[in-house]
């Protein structure tokens, strides 16, 4: 069995590579398989991470102490708003009432937003702010700091970029092209990194083909 999954994973890493050639049906059949078995994956992996604890375990603690106690004021039966919530996200998939779907939508895009609008505040805006307004000159350190001197003339002239009520010629001009090239630069680097990150990808499955598959690499 170890073996024949092994010659699966082998067969499928090369239905995929095979889109490098043109778009076929070996590529389409073995993308759909992925999807699929991601799709059922993460289904079941969330329905007992998340729904069961979180959902049935606290709607039913929450039922016991209304049995026994006769108590109905227990904050778990806020759980049961999600999970009506969650119901009316999957009407959805019944075109005459999808348009119930969009509530729910709205609730989770508002309720996210307001509450990772104080994370991203922090670490987008106000580190970056910080960052930017460190000092050009460090006693003790040459004098002036040339890293520091690097990120305020990329930040000005980025800044000087994006000013759009003066035409961009003379000394104004220069400093907008200076923009442009730092904000190229980080563009560039950024892209750099996904590509990178993708190569891993790649050079995992070609170390599995000529490794685990076929035994040529050591």
């Amino acid at each position: 069995m170890e073996t024949f999954g092994l010659w699966i994973a082998a067969l499928l890493t090369l239905g995929i590579m095979s889109f490098l050639y043109k778009d076929n049906p070996i590529y389409k059949f073995c993308e759909s398989i992925f999807i699929g078995i991601s799709a059922g994956y993460w289904f079941v992996s969330l329905f007992w991470q998340s729904m069961y604890p979180r959902l049935y375990l606290n709607i039913r603690g929450a039922i016991s102490t209304l049995l026994h106690e006769g108590r109905i004021s227990d904050d778990r039966w806020l759980y049961l708003v999600a999970g009506i919530l969650g119901v009316m996200m999957l009407l959805r998939l019944v075109p005459k009432i999808g348009w119930i779907s969009r509530w729910p939508l709205s609730f989770i895009v508002g309720s996210t937003a307001g509450l990772y609008f104080i994370t991203y505040l922090q670490s987008n805006i106000m580190n970056q702010i910080r960052s930017t307004i460190i000092p050009i000159y460090v006693p003790g350190n040459l004098g002036i700091s040339i890293s520091n001197l690097i990120v305020f003339v990329g930040v000005f002239c980025g800044l000087v970029y994006f000013f759009f009520s003066r035409e961009h010629k003379g000394a104004f001009g220069g400093a907008a092209k200076v923009g442009i090239w730092f904000l190229m630069i980080t563009f560039g680097a950024s892209f750099g990194f996904t590509v990178m990150s993708r190569m891993s990808l790649l050079i995992g499955r070609i170390d599995f083909l000529f490794g685990t598959w076929l035994g040529l690499i050591k």
